[in-house]
């Protein structure tokens, strides 16, 4: 299971996020922003409530929001490898 060591949020929906591995890169969740329990996200102030859970080690937000570490993990990898 991959941790999250540090999350920022940055402009239109992303997030620079690293990993206790060394692992650092920028996740874009435009397409979550503002659907389903992710509606409240759509204002830029709740997005930017963004922190690594202490217990989960992965990106989360107030009321219960978190992601998938290794989702994450493996969207940065995949950026990395086509670039």
């Amino acid at each position: 299971m991959h941790r999250v060591a540090s999350v920022e949020p940055i402009e239109n929906c992303r997030l620079r996020i690293s990993f206790t591995d060394g692992l650092v890169g920028e996740v874009d969740l435009s397409e979550m922003v503002g659907k389903g329990v992710f509606e409240v996200l759509a204002n830029p102030d709740e997005f930017a409530k963004v922190y690594v859970d202490e217990e989960t080690h992965t990106v989360a937000w107030p009321g219960g929001i978190d992601l998938c570490p290794d989702s994450l993990y493996q969207d940065v990898l995949s950026q990395q490898k086509a670039a």
